[in-house]
């Protein structure tokens, strides 16, 4: 069967508290971009700057939560795909930003916000529009249900590859040694 006549996979990526490496990782997979653009139609993600996720086969996400808003759009991707797959570390376990868990929430606020030298005294923001933190950052898998995880910090472009190729081929995905690392 041509891939013309096959119902493309929809899949949809979407990024919480972290740095974007995974986002940037999906990039690398460089010319087997035109391959997945064969293969899936694409709804949220970057690459298409739609906000909210439709009903979607595959949902790539990358991030820890770290806030309520954070919380709120994890839920509503989880609700849309029907494969989630976390990437990366902080998805995974919560990564560098959680790092601040550790530390209470308070402190940690007042250090960055009121013990720097130069920045006077307006204090911790408290602005109705920002979303309210967590007092940990935490995997998404303790918020939602997760189906499978890519590990790396980032995982390779090669590895994002092999894990979509396989999957949308309905093979069960799987990642050598060599192909899992953390730069």
């Amino acid at each position: 069967m041509s891939t013309a006549a096959r119902t493309r996979v929809r899949l949809a990526t979407t990024s919480l508290a972290g740095c974007f490496g995974c986002h940037m990782s999906f990039l690398d997979i460089d010319e087997h971009l035109f391959e997945l653009v064969e293969l899936v139609e694409f709804d949220r993600s970057p690459l298409t700057n739609i906000k909210h996720c439709s009903p979607c086969d595959i949902g790539l996400i990358e991030g820890g939560v770290c806030n309520a808003e954070n919380v709120h759009v994890l839920r509503e991707f989880r609700a849309q795909c029907k494969t989630l797959v976390a990437i990366g570390a902080c998805a995974i376990n919560g990564g560098l930003p959680a790092q601040r868990n550790h530390i209470p929430l308070e402190a940690c606020l007042r250090e960055v916000y009121q013990s720097r030298a130069g920045l006077g005294a307006s204090g911790v923001p408290n602005d109705p529009e920002l979303p309210l933190l967590l007092d940990k950052v935490r995997p998404i898998h303790e918020v939602v249900r997760v189906d499978y995880s890519i590990p790396g910090c980032p995982p390779s472009g090669e590895a994002i590859w092999k894990f979509l190729s396989d999957l949308i081929a309905g093979r069960t995905p799987r990642l050598s040694h060599p192909m899992l690392h953390f730069d």
